[in-house]
């Protein structure tokens, strides 16, 4: 068997749709092509969105399709403790910080920034005796990672020759080896105080450990890319390759989501629709 490792990592926060199938077969495809290996990881560090339900609708529908993965699958919301030490890590050597900004003010300093999205993105540290007093308050704070300290400690031209191997394309038709620009995220969120975890670090901690060797993802995750080379890079983790691929869309051009409320593989189903159809119009639009 090949070393090529790779995942479909959905968060239950709703039932899958073709959206959904078209990400999972498409890394399923991919491992099957490779004689590699595919893995299910449920991506739940959500707790007011993610619901046991949704959970087990992942796999019905998954199954229902016709994909079959490694046991035992790998729930995040297992795996706090292991993302705690991540951050106390990060802690201990300096490269995150508490912040007791609301989100609503970090994008309210943004809309008045005279320097644009980047320095207001970049809140800093709040001064030691603000800092004491938000603490005694006991008002909740996110974990921020410090780009400036993340600098610092990889160095200027480590930091400069941050890249990605794309095998897919962002969305300008970006692919081959990509120079990663974290500096664009801002000092991003790795973990809060009232729920744990984030999605970066949770995720990139997960690809580790797992031993992903292609991340292969959907186009709107190409920029969350460099923010997650550097945390990577900070651990000292293996680069993984990136594989983005397009969004499957409706007959008007318009992705599936969510938010949306795209028509959902549980509804197709009850409605008569056969996992055979379903498969056959994601693998038409895979192949386009």
């Amino acid at each position: 068997m090949s070393r090529f490792v790779t995942r479909f990592a959905p968060s239950p926060t709703g039932r899958l749709h073709k959206g959904h199938a078209f990400s999972a077969l498409t890394a399923f495809r991919a491992a099957q092509d490779a004689g590699g290996r595919f893995l299910l990881r449920i991506e739940d560090i959500d707790p007011t969105r993610c619901k046991p339900e949704f959970e087990d609708g992942i796999y019905e529908d998954l199954r229902w399709l016709g994909l079959d993965w490694e046991e035992p699958v790998r729930r995040q919301s297992d795996h706090l403790d292991d993302y705690a030490v991540a951050v106390e890590t990060l802690r201990q050597r300096d490269l995150v910080y508490r912040c007791f900004r609301t989100r609503k003010e970090i994008l309210d300093g943004i809309g008045h920034a005279p320097h644009g999205i980047t320095d207001a993105a970049r809140p800093g540290p709040h001064p030691a005796d603000e800092e004491a007093e938000l603490l005694q308050s006991g008002k909740p704070f996110a974990w921020r990672l410090s780009l400036d300290r993340a600098h610092d400690t990889i160095g200027g031209a480590a930091w400069d020759a941050l890249s990605f191997f794309e095998e897919g394309h962002g969305p300008d038709g970006e692919t081959g080896r990509i120079r990663a620009r974290p500096e664009l995220a801002g000092d991003v969120v790795l973990a809060r105080k009232d729920a744990g975890a984030a999605y970066h670090l949770a995720c990139v901690h997960d690809d580790a450990l797992q031993g992903i060797s292609h991340v292969i993802r959907g186009l709107d995750l190409f920029e969350a890319t460099p923010i997650q080379r550097l945390i990577q890079t900070l651990f000292g983790w293996e680069e993984p390759v990136y594989r983005h691929h397009r969004l499957m869309t409706d007959a008007n051009g318009k992705r599936f989501a969510k938010r949306d409320g795209s028509v959902t593989l549980a509804a197709l189903r009850e409605g008569g629709v056969s996992a055979d159809a379903v498969r056959a119009e994601v693998l038409l639009q895979m192949d386009l």
